[in-house]
């Protein structure tokens, strides 16, 4: 039953892509996070002032208000990445897949300003939120996963306010601004 959802959520996203991906424009743009190889095409994001692509919104959680992608899955920071530059690589790509886009990133619900890319150093352009590159974690199988919160001690879940959320309880997160961001 899980692999027919899941061949359903891909057929259904690759029709999406292509009707959408025909149009032009200047503001159409992807999201691609790898490597699932998901393509989300935008000429205007929903709610949205025309500029931009949504890859990133708010959401609730036990850790508190957290920052997902636009399919709902979280979004992390690793605490190893400097202000704009991603230290995970080659291999790391394969557990911690980077939020990649085209365009110009915005967020549903969250300051659109606040998102910018960075260049890869495969060339990619990887969304990110107050400096901290955004990744996903491959072990999240579903929407609102958090499996991913603290591993090794230094990937953590992304708070609304683009700060990584350093602790694992429920209720009130507590966050920590990183002065090498």
């Amino acid at each position: 039953m899980r692999s027919l959802r899941m061949r359903t959520r891909v057929a259904l996203g690759a029709a999406v892509a292509l009707t959408v991906g025909c149009g032009s424009g200047s503001n159409s743009a992807s999201v691609t996070t790898q490597p699932q190889a998901t393509t989300i095409a935008s000429a205007t994001p929903p709610g949205g002032s025309g500029s931009g692509t949504p890859v990133a919104k708010a959401a609730d959680s036990s850790l508190g208000k957290i920052v997902v992608n636009v399919n709902g899955m979280t979004l992390y920071a690793f605490d190893s990445d400097t202000k704009d530059k991603s230290a995970c690589t080659n291999g790391c790509t394969a557990t911690w897949p980077p939020l990649t886009a085209t365009g110009t990133p915005t967020g549903i619900g969250l300051t659109a300003g606040d998102f910018a890319t960075i260049t890869r150093d495969d060339g990619t352009q990887q969304v990110s939120l107050h400096g901290h590159p955004l990744y996903t974690y491959a072990p999240d199988a579903k929407p609102g996963d958090t499996k991913g919160q603290g591993k090794l001690g230094l990937w953590h879940v992304v708070g609304t306010d683009g700060n990584p959320v350093t602790t694992a309880s429920s209720g009130a997160s507590s966050t920590t601004s990183h002065s090498g961001y």
